[in-house]
């Protein structure tokens, strides 16, 4: 059994929110996306990247005659190459969008998303919306940030300095920002029990993760587990819309 659920608030400071998110059990996909751009563009790009990346992992469940038009990653499972294909896709698409509307020039969006087969999770990211895996009562962060500060403290920057720096958000990847991107995968194994927390910056920019993963430890159901968490950003003074999308594995979910 999964158990799943997203709970999202604009936050303090911003008009619209600009996340967006999909939960479909049916597929076992979870997105969250986090758009950015001027004249409500950051929604529209946040909302086109979540229905391209569900609308091509419903096809591929569905049909046998699907093309592939990024090509196959031998290294990868099929189920990983599902997930890459489609934020690829996904990419396109918002690319495309910004190209043709003078108003969302500019436009962009991250994606983090978990497609789940069987006791396998596989994470496909851009940009900083991350997925943590909860399992045995330990928290890990299991996404690359793509951010000025993650590529600086790749090459052993001072962390305590990094995390007040006035870059720390500068974004070095996003979808539809070019033409084509690089796409972060990843897959683990599953356990009776894990949770897994897919979040926009809103909540990880402004709860640090020995916090969430107190949160966590507390239990209950998903969306009780989402609920906490937005509501601890917002007590922790969060200035950005704030997304919190938990998945619970197990016949005890």
């Amino acid at each position: 059994m999964i158990q799943a659920r997203a709970v999202s608030d604009p936050g303090p400071v911003r008009k619209n929110n600009e996340d967006s998110w999909a939960v479909d059990n049916a597929l076992q996909l979870y997105v969250v996306a986090d758009g950015m751009g001027g004249h409500s563009a950051g929604e529209v790009a946040a909302g086109l990247a979540v229905e391209a990346v569900v609308g091509f992992i419903r096809r591929s469940h569905e049909e046998t005659d699907v093309s592939w038009p990024y090509g196959i990653d031998p290294h990868l499972s099929l189920h990983a190459n599902r997930l890459r294909t489609a934020i690829n896709l996904a990419n396109r698409r918002v690319f495309r969008a910004a190209e043709s509307h003078d108003d969302y020039t500019g436009m962009g969006t991250t994606v983090v998303a978990a497609l789940i087969a069987g006791d396998h999770l596989v994470v496909g990211s851009v940009g900083d919306s991350r997925l943590y895996l909860f399992s045995s009562g330990t928290l890990v962060q299991m996404t690359r940030d793509d951010t000025w500060v993650a590529t600086i403290m790749a090459g052993n920057g001072n962390p305590e300095a990094l995390a007040h720096h006035p870059m720390r958000h500068v974004l070095t990847n996003v979808l539809g920002a070019r033409d084509a991107t690089p796409v972060h995968m990843s897959e683990h194994p599953l356990a009776i029990g894990d949770t897994v927390l897919l979040c926009t910056d809103g909540l990880h920019g402004a709860v640090d993760d020995a916090t969430l993963s107190t949160v966590m430890r507390e239990g209950g159901s998903a969306e009780g587990m989402a609920d906490r968490l937005v509501r601890t950003a917002l007590a922790k003074g969060t200035r950005d819309n704030v997304t919190a999308l938990v998945v619970r594995f197990g016949a005890d979910a």
